[in-house]
């Protein structure tokens, strides 16, 4: 008779367990740590890591590998809401039709793989990526490279296509007779955009993007009007096709309408938001939805924008500050996200905190935008978004306090994604 083995005890992936053989465990002796469960930093603190988990807070090292970070301050891995790792920068209408036009969406995600890597490095473990500006679902190829650990790089949240309606969204300016590709895709009516929403579901969305306006024009009582892009009809069927299928929407909205629609259409995020009317922030505030307001990318832009005829984005850098601190007295829920790839990759989009905290934040504020909040806003707060036991050891450290000087965050120079060393000083 042929022996039978017991799948428990000799199938693949279960002999160690079986045979008692544990994980091992490494510890980081930080010589401070910001958990962003509090506002406040703890001293000489030991992190046990066991496998891609934190096993605890505390305690002391006992055997195992012992990572000396005591001359640092280790944080939660940073957490970037608002990037585009297959864009390269598009400060200009050209910059961005050259990427559409003249490289391949293969190159383009050759590129993307190094922007990835960069924004690990910069100490960002964990990404949404806001769609992929005319390179189709790339994104979903670089996540499940990363995933199966092809290539390095944060986790990510990915956003494909995006949505935009007709004549709204570059390319534009070509002659008619003459077909270019768009860095959205097309829908009008409520009925294509049901049917974009579930088949960018289907090919790999976990969120759904939507452009709400276009068109930005100061008025003389400060306030930015703008024309909307979808009709509020289409943007309820969106946001009602993605919620019942259990996925969120984002919405790119600067200004008076585009927000306004997109609030009453119950969106969950809004991006950039330089004006937002004090009713709409309000209704914010109450439904719990976020602002991710993408402070540095605005000045990055703004000449190169008034140079291409549209002087209003140098007026929008003093609006958004007024907007960020309204956004602030009204209680709103505001997630970090800085539009990488809008600007050059080879800038730390850390620089994004330095304006936040300019624009009214504590550093504590900022740096828990990035983490605890972020990942409220990602739902993945049993996950990642603070340094606790149970969750991802994704865990960044620098030199120096960032409580007192939120910019050293730009000098990472320690990163631990799921318990793996990327970076080290």
């Amino acid at each position: 008779m042929k022996k039978i083995c017991a799948i428990a005890i000799c199938g693949m992936g279960f002999l160690p367990a079986a045979l008692g053989q544990t994980t091992p465990v490494t510890y980081l002796k930080c010589g401070s740590l910001f958990d962003a469960k509090s506002d406040t930093m703890r001293k000489n603190v030991v992190i046990a890591i066991e496998g891609e988990k934190i096993k605890e807070v505390g305690g002391a090292a006992t055997g195992g590998d012992v990572i000396d970070l005591s001359s640092r301050t280790c944080l939660p891995g940073l957490i970037d809401t608002h990037t585009h790792v297959l864009l390269q920068g598009d400060i200009t209408a050209a910059d961005y039709d050259v990427q559409l036009l003249k490289q391949s969406p293969e190159y383009r995600t050759i590129l993307a793989t190094v922007n990835a890597r960069r924004a690990l490095e910069y100490g960002f473990t964990t990404i949404r990526d806001l769609e992929t500006e005319g390179a189709g679902y790339a994104d979903v190829d670089v996540k499940k490279a990363i995933n199966n650990g092809v290539i390095p790089g944060p986790r990510m949240v990915v956003v494909t296509r995006a949505l935009d309606v007709t004549g709204a969204y570059p390319l534009q300016g070509y002659a008619p007779n003459v077909a270019v590709p768009h860095g959205v895709q097309i829908v009008d009516g409520p009925y294509e955009a049901r049917k974009a929403v579930r088949e960018q579901i289907s090919y790999g969305a976990d969120w759904i993007k939507v452009y709400s306006d276009r068109a930005y024009r100061y008025r003389e009582d400060g306030v930015v009007d703008d024309i909307p892009t979808f009709t509020l009809e289409e943007m309820r069927a969106i946001v009602d096709e993605a919620h019942r299928e259990r996925h969120k929407v984002a919405s790119h909205a600067n200004a008076l309408n585009g927000v306004h629609n997109s609030v009453e259409a119950g969106v969950d995020s809004i991006e950039h938001g330089d004006y937002i009317a004090e009713e709409d922030l309000k209704t914010m505030a109450a439904r719990g939805i976020y602002y991710v307001p993408t402070i540095f990318v605005g000045e990055y832009v703004a000449e190169g924008r008034a140079r291409d005829g549209a002087p209003v984005w140098l007026k929008l850098l003093k609006v958004h500050e007024d907007t960020f601190r309204r956004a602030m007295k009204a209680g709103v829920k505001i997630a970090f996200g800085t539009d990488a790839g809008g600007f050059d990759w080879k800038i730390d989009p850390a620089k994004e905190f330095a304006y936040m905290v300019k624009f009214g934040m504590t550093p504590a504020q900022a740096i828990k935008s990035a983490t605890s909040v972020a990942a409220e806003l990602l739902d993945m707060q049993s996950q990642v978004g603070t340094i606790e036991p149970g969750k991802y050891a994704d865990i960044v450290a620098v030199a120096g306090d960032p409580l007192s000087d939120v910019s050293v965050l730009e000098k990472v120079d320690f990163v631990m994604k799921g318990g793996v060393v990327y970076r080290k000083p």
